[in-house]
């Protein structure tokens, strides 16, 4: 599949709605063509294979909301991969794992503001990404536990800190009030700066049965990602694009490309480096996770002025309040619908030399993130 989508540099805007290669199948054969954004060109918008809804009321980290559809794989060699079991078990795991990396103790404050954020629920896709990816290239759960942890630690502290009033001015998040709004200004930030000192520290110290010079390049993956050149410069282009009128689909690219994608290819990245994935391995996985990243946002925005407070557990609208650019204000809402069916099925294709039973998960959860609900 041709595309006009370049994947290999973080710095520069891809600016991925220029030219974007569709391909339409029918039963006697396949053909391209190109979508341009902004003219009546058929788009494929077909779900991928059979999905089904689900819900689950019995998870206490919230798997219920997080579980809106499912994807069924099935063929002679790979039996039915049920999500709604695998999500539950994994992100089980990982709520243990960060209860026990971060203990309540001295200073009580600071670590009960920490806990109040780490612990408050979450769809855990970015742990259970890193989870998936290590397990994909042949590695163990136990291998990518605390970079799985890790992640959702610099997550939370990104959440922290973009609810604070000099940021989003945000009151609600997964359905409690924010940080600030319960420990207050000063407690939030130092929480956020503690979560993401311990995080690197967690993967140093607590990673087993992995070589020193694989935790190291993990690391280094894991510090580009959120630093100057990653979830900083998103969100740095981003308050400085707020009531701008000349803000373009490349500058809304970069700005989600760095925001948010940066973090979900960090997630996949690491455990693919863990689990011992070559260097092809650990590319394709990269490219795989970009794509999600951005599905992530283009849903996210959507989802924004389609759903209510209560159907999010944040607040809805906030984008539109803000005066922010988003993909439905810049495309409308059903263009941003077919690029996120785009950007997913261009992520799956990258998974397509992998063991199709080590790589349901991942396919799962790319359906999972174009279908979510809140």
């Amino acid at each position: 599949m041709s595309s006009a989508v370049n994947l290999n540099t973080w710095t520069r805007p891809n600016f991925m709605f220029n030219q974007v290669t569709t391909t339409t199948t029918t039963r006697s054969r396949s053909r391209s063509s190109t979508f341009y954004l902004f003219t009546k060109i058929p788009i494929n918008t077909a779900k991928p294979q059979t999905l089904q809804f689900y819900n689950n009321h019995s998870a206490s980290f919230s798997v219920s909301s997080l579980l809106t559809k499912q994807e069924t794989l099935e063929t002679e060699d790979n039996p039915i991969f049920n999500f709604k079991t695998y999500m539950i078990e994994k992100a089980t795991r990982v709520n243990q794992a960060l209860n026990d990396a971060v203990s309540l103790r001295e200073p009580f404050k600071v670590h009960e503001a920490m806990r109040y954020s780490l612990l408050a629920g979450g769809k855990r896709v970015r742990p259970v990404l890193c989870l998936a990816a290590c397990e994909l290239v042949g590695g163990t759960e136990s291998m990518a536990m605390p970079a799985a942890c890790a992640v959702e630690m610099i997550h939370t502290m990104s959440l922290i800190h973009d609810d604070l009033p000099c940021m989003d001015n945000d009151d609600l998040r997964r359905g409690k009030p924010t940080n600030h709004k319960v420990f207050g200004e000063d407690v939030a930030v130092l929480a956020g700066d503690a979560l993401l000192a311990f995080a690197f520290e967690h993967i140093a110290v607590s990673t087993a049965g992995v070589s020193p010079a694989r935790i190291v390049r993990a690391i280094g993956e894991l510090a580009k990602s959120i630093g100057s050149e990653g979830l900083v410069a998103g969100q740095v282009v981003d308050t400085n694009s707020e009531g701008l009128s000349n803000v373009g689909l490349e500058r809304l690219e970069f700005i989600h490309l760095h925001k948010t994608a940066a973090l979900l290819e960090a997630a996949v990245v690491l455990g693919a480096i863990l689990g011992g994935g070559c260097d092809e391995d650990v590319e394709k996985l990269r490219k795989f996770a970009r794509y999600i990243g951005l599905l992530f946002q283009v849903v996210d925005d959507v989802l924004d002025v389609t759903k209510s407070s209560q159907e999010l557990g944040k607040t809805a609208g906030k984008d539109l309040v803000a005066d922010k650019v988003t993909y439905p204000k810049l495309l409308g809402i059903e263009k941003s619908k077919e690029f996120a069916e785009k950007l997913n099925r261009d992520a799956q294709d990258q998974l397509s030399g992998f063991d199709p039973h080590k790589s349901a998960p991942l396919i799962a959860l790319a359906n999972y993130i174009a279908y979510r609900q809140n």
